[in-house]
Order: C-alpha cells, then structure tokens, then sequence
C-alpha cells in the first residue's frame, strides 16, 4: 500500500517535471528573442531543471536509504529475540 503511494507521488512529480520541460521548449521555441538571448534562456532553464532534478533525486535516495535502514534494523532486531 505504502509502495503504490511512494510510486504515485513519482508518477506525478515526473509528469510535472515532465511538462515543465515540453511547456518552456514550447515557449522558448515560439517566443520573439533572438537565436543567441534564446539559446541562453534555455541553457539557464536546463541548468536550473538539472538541478531541480538532482535534488529530488537526492531526496529520494535519502528516503530509501532510510527505509532499507529501518528494515534491516527491524530485521536484526527480530533475529535477536528468537
């Protein structure tokens, strides 16, 4: 159960993450600035995803480094009082 909410909370933020990226592509391909100002819009908007992205990886990784942690901890703690 916990896992189906873990997965859907994923889905979501990837289709966020996801529609950020088509949305600004979109803007910056239709927007009225010259190729060099665009082309700088888009390596600064890339960096800042990239970033974004690292992040909530990061924070992930973190989530389920503790959760193994914890079961490896409930784990021991169960072969002990056997």
């Amino acid at each position: 159960m916990e896992y189906d909410q873990d997965a859907n909370a994923m889905n979501f933020v990837a289709g966020f993450l996801l529609g950020a990226i088509v949305g600004a592509g979109i803007a910056l391909l239709t927007a009225p600035n010259a190729g060099n100002r665009t082309r700088r819009v888009i390596r600064r908007v890339a960096g800042e995803l990239k970033d974004s992205a690292t992040d909530q990886l990061d924070d992930f990784a973190e989530d389920v480094k503790a959760r193994v942690d914890d079961a490896v901890r409930g784990a021991r703690k169960r072969l002990m009082t056997k």
